[in-house]
């Protein structure tokens, strides 16, 4: 998957499916699924770091995050935020920035958030040569500007305004634009109108495409927390963690984990040998038998 793609998909009329990403391992499962697009988003603070919202978010985070992504995968395009602050201050901060995360971390290409504000800067972006896909509606680094995670677009004036927005944003070089939070007949509108993908979260079913927070679509929640309405679980796995966890300190507290079955063996010659000699046969047996044992790759 290129960014070219994406523009390819729509043409054709093909549905992109996107995730977030944020380490190795759900990379690679994920990429093993056929997932087209994983975002490195900024939602890594909230759902990975523990932060209240995507503010506190660095560019250190997110290249490091991204750079376990790009490792777990083969076949899909990987996307990393530009997190808060890190794009608006100057066109040279914007291209620094995004210079790290595309030739550092290894992603192809780079998201921000904002509309006519940003276009020139996505314009500088993509002359650069990096691609660069937008986001519009509901733009979490704003939320302090916005009171709130609410749904945008509701009267003509912000539905215009976001119109016209998505349409800079193509005009500027974007490959891609995500809407968020946006009513189903706007961005079934906004993406009519548009040559580039649409990719919806909240935005309804006639995106080209949708994106999902991995925590989210996994059901990776304990039982009493919040789970937005945009989001479908199609698995509950924070309650199998829940339990297998459970599980395991009652094994551990009860005697009965581990067993034989996760434990290793030796001879009994060596281990009845121990302290006869430090310079003898024995302790030689013994330095070959620890040579010879079987490998334990997952050991911590």
């Amino acid at each position: 998957m290129t960014a070219a793609s994406l523009r390819r998909m729509k043409a054709q009329g093909e549905r992109i499916t996107m995730l977030t990403a944020y380490d190795y391992r759900s990379a690679r499962l994920f990429d093993a699924a056929g997932v087209d697009v994983l975002l490195v988003g900024d939602s890594l603070g909230m759902v990975v770091l523990g932060y209240d919202s995507t503010i506190p978010v660095t560019v250190d985070d997110i290249l490091h995050h991204t750079r376990a992504v790009v490792r777990g995968t083969q076949r899909a395009l990987v996307v990393a935020d530009l997190p808060f602050m890190s794009y608006t201050i100057s066109r040279e901060q914007a291209l620094t920035n995004a210079a790290r995360l595309i030739q550092d971390g290894g992603a192809q290409v780079v998201k921000l958030e904002g509309g006519r504000a940003v276009a020139p800067t996505v314009a500088a972006l993509v002359e650069s040569g990096m691609p660069v896909m937008g986001h519009i509606g509901l733009t979490p680094q704003a939320i302090h500007r916005f009171g709130g995670y609410r749904v945008q677009g509701r009267t003509k004036t912000a539905a215009q305004r976001l119109v016209d927005e998505a349409h800079a944003l193509e005009d500027a070089g974007a490959c891609a634009l995500v809407l968020e939070l946006i009513p189903a007949p706007l961005a079934a509108r906004i993406t009519a109108s548009l040559k580039i993908p649409t990719i919806g979260i909240g935005a309804g079913p006639h995106c080209d495409g949708q994106v999902q927070v991995m925590h989210d679509m996994l059901g990776l929640q304990l039982p009493d927390e919040f789970i937005p309405k945009h989001a479908k679980q199609y698995a509950g796995l924070g309650e199998v963690i829940l339990g297998a966890v459970l599980r395991y300190g009652d094994e551990v507290r009860a005697g009965t984990f581990p067993t034989e079955a996760q434990s290793f063996t030796m001879e009994e010659r060596i281990l009845a040998a121990l302290g006869q000699s430090d310079d003898g046969d024995a302790g030689r047996a013994g330095e070959a038998a620890i040579a010879g044992d079987d490998e334990d790759r997952h050991g911590v």
